[in-house]
């Protein structure tokens, strides 16, 4: 019977890993319990406060609108403001009947508090008059009244304070406000922010909580005060540690009104217990952390070493590549990698050794692929040379002859593996020029080539091989073909530029059966001296280019296309490398 199985071996980075999963756990279910405490008593503070500011706000909704209504209907049927309206302020019956006002104004003061003063604004008389006991210094009596007049003078002025109560400033200090306008008097009712937020600041809010008035452009209009009556930071100049205090806020609107109720609470001793749990066992995962770091510090500076030296024997084994060792502080791991840098650095020589001869072999493949593309040419040339001669066409011969002079100038001059695009265009259109005055009108082509292209570097001969493709098996008697050339530019997603060059022409197309074996990469038949050109030139692509791709298709509309995409090459014939 077979021993116990032997224990599975795991690397310190296995248990690492666990040691960290597990303190992250901990920390995270701590986070949930802290957070979900802090959250239900929120949720409780948030509602019994939401209940108190919905009775405070329903009790000043209700003031707000007797005493919008109450200086209303004053305005409209009270004979004293009528006689007020039309008699001089020095004269009895308006001494008589402002007097009359004001003891109405200043019942409704002990009704609803003193906090609120009463104005009376006459325009034909600029005349701005209390109607109640005031509050209010002189200075800001004053920027009331140039603030009534500005207001009157603006069309928008109904459609800001009529019917609302809205926030006003007079000389730095916030103030809650109602116009009520009936013809030309105007009745005003005033009353502080603070004054009107004091009852809420009644109410525990913890220590840093605070209810504060906030205006319509989202401006807090009262002094930041606790209910304690302490002054409070503003939020941009609190500490730290009051921006990291959980806290609730809860919003409540008035009726008739332009601002809002905002009440900050903050009950700091039950979340500060949260705090310091939190802070006890995040103290735990940094222990943790500081005990993974050093089993770390140790696989780097032991363990590690040895791994590489055992990857590296491996990789050797497989024919891959070693990788360097660093400086080691362990004198016979240090021993053993400088005599195992020898050993690759023999290694390493041998292989460049072979790779240089695999080079040459493969330089050799590509000139006899030349040589085999050339005679190719040349007997095509003088074939249809000799046809014209036969029909007796010396001037076509002429022309033709000198077309061919420079087409084979080209070829024989050219013994470099690149050129560029734009002297191969026009080699190709030399020959396109000897074939028309073969053809005659049985034919026609069109080049259109991308200016930013004419500066690539391509295989030379690459292009006159597909379009002598072109005109061999789709130019005929029969019917007129047209045979294009076209080339662009493009940048990829990448960044790096590739030339795309398309041939296409409206002749039969490719075969089914040459058409499947170019699209699967499949050699063709080359026995009966056919096809060789095409061969020629995608091997010369596959040795060429590293990203090169050449792909062959029928058209609908009938006719046979080619497509290359190639990547651009230097000078010296390596391909560049993509932009970052």
């Amino acid at each position: 019977m077979a021993g116990r199985a032997e224990e599975k071996m795991y690397p310190i980075k296995h248990y690492v890993k666990i040691l960290l999963v597990i303190s992250f756990i901990i920390l995270t279910l701590d986070f949930i319990v802290s957070f979900a405490s802090v959250a239900l008593v929120r949720q409780q503070s948030a509602r019994y406060l939401q209940d108190t500011a919905d009775l405070y706000i329903d009790q000043i909704d209700k003031s707000f609108a007797y005493i919008h209504h109450f200086m209303g209907w004053t305005l409209a049927n009270d004979e004293d403001v009528e006689t007020m309206t039309k008699r001089d302020a020095n004269d009895t019956l308006f001494l008589k009947a402002n007097e009359n006002v004001y003891k109405r104004f200043a019942e409704l003061q002990r009704s609803h508090g003193k906090e609120y003063n009463f104005f009376i604004y006459i325009e034909t008389k600029d005349f701005l008059l209390n109607t109640a006991p005031m509050s209010v210094t002189y200075s800001e009596y004053e920027a009331l009244k140039r603030t009534i007049t500005e207001n009157i003078r603006n069309a928008d002025i109904y459609d800001k304070f009529y019917s609302r109560w809205t926030t006003i400033d007079l000389n730095g200090t916030y103030y809650i406000i109602n116009i009520v306008p009936y013809h030309d008097r105007y009745l005003i009712s005033l009353i502080a922010a603070d004054d009107l937020i004091r009852p809420l600041r009644e109410i525990n809010l913890g220590g840093g909580g605070f209810a504060s008035l906030v205006s319509e452009s989202g401006v807090r209009v009262t002094s930041p005060v606790s209910n304690d009556g302490e002054s409070l930071e503003t939020p941009e100049t609190s500490s730290l540690f009051d921006r990291l205090q959980f806290g609730t806020t809860v919003n409540r609107k008035f009726s008739d009104a332009s601002f809002h109720v905002e009440l900050v609470i903050r009950f700091g001793a039950f979340e500060k217990i949260m705090i310091a749990q939190l802070l006890v066992v995040l103290l735990a995962v940094l222990i943790a952390c500081n005990l993974c770091f050093v089993m770390l510090y140790f696989q780097k500076r032991v363990l590690k070493p040895i791994k590489h030296f055992s990857s590296n024997l491996a990789i050797l084994m497989n024919g891959g590549e070693p990788i360097d060792f660093e400086n080691n502080k362990i004198i016979e791991l240090e021993k053993a990698n400088r005599q195992f840098i020898d050993l690759v650095k023999q290694i390493k020589a041998v292989k460049i050794d072979l790779y240089e001869r695999e080079l040459e072999k493969q330089r050799m493949q590509l000139n006899y692929m030349k040589l085999q593309i050339k005679p190719h040419f040349f007997l095509n040339c003088l074939t249809t040379i000799y046809s014209m001669a036969q029909m007796q066409m010396y001037a076509e011969i002429e022309r033709m002859t000198l077309s061919i002079s420079k087409y084979f100038r080209y070829i024989f001059q050219n013994d470099r593996d690149f050129v560029r695009l734009a002297d191969d265009i026009e080699h190709v259109r030399t020959y396109l020029e000897i074939q028309r005055e073969r053809y005659r009108n049985s034919f026609h082509y069109r080049i259109d080539i991308d200016p930013r292209a004419a500066d690539a570097l391509i295989p030379p001969l690459l292009l006159q091989t597909f379009i002598e493709n072109s005109v061999k098996y789709a130019v005929s008697r029969d019917r007129e073909v047209l045979v294009s050339l076209a080339v662009e530019r493009r940048t990829e997603e990448a960044g790096a530029s590739v030339t795309i060059i398309r041939i296409t022409d409206t002749g039969p197309g490719f075969p089914p059966p040459v058409l499947e074996k170019l699209t699967t990469g499949q050699p063709l038949d080359q026995s009966r001296g056919t096809q060789i050109g095409i061969m020629n030139a995608v091997q010369r692509l596959h040795y060429l280019y590293a990203g090169a791709d050449i792909r062959f298709t029928n058209l609908e509309g009938g006719g046979a296309g080619v497509t290359m995409i190639l990547p651009d090459r230097t000078e010296d014939g390596t391909e560049t490398e993509d932009r970052p």
